[in-house]
């Protein structure tokens, strides 16, 4: 699946993620044994500890559209990661819009 992102300082869905989102919930009611993690991620602006929170916020909203969707929450667990884990690691005071963006983000992995 494809990462999912967010618009800067916020933990709301975008449209653009929600087709994600659905074919996720798709192949979990397709695979009742999977549980999945959430991990979301901020860029590297604000405060290390505000960032922890934003990140959470982004990983449980994605947690609640899936069980919006009809998805068991016990299948699913939402972790923040803050700005510890940049898929584009770039000086902060010198990323571009783009490489910002590309930090604010949810992944998807199996874990049982």
């Amino acid at each position: 699946l494809e990462n999912i992102y967010y618009d800067f300082d916020k933990w709301d869905i975008r449209d653009d993620a929600k087709p994600t989102l659905d074919e996720l919930a798709r192949n979990l009611k397709l695979n009742p044994d999977i549980r999945i993690q959430l991990g979301s991620h901020t860029d590297c602006r604000g405060a290390t500890r505000y960032n922890e929170d934003l990140s959470q916020k982004r990983a449980q909203s994605a947690v609640d559209y899936l069980i919006a969707s009809g998805i068991d929450p016990a299948r699913l667990v939402a972790r923040g990661y803050g700005e510890s884990q940049p898929e584009v690691d770039c000086l902060c005071s010198r990323c571009t819009e783009e490489q910002h963006q590309a930090n604010r983000r949810t992944t998807f992995k199996i874990i049982e």
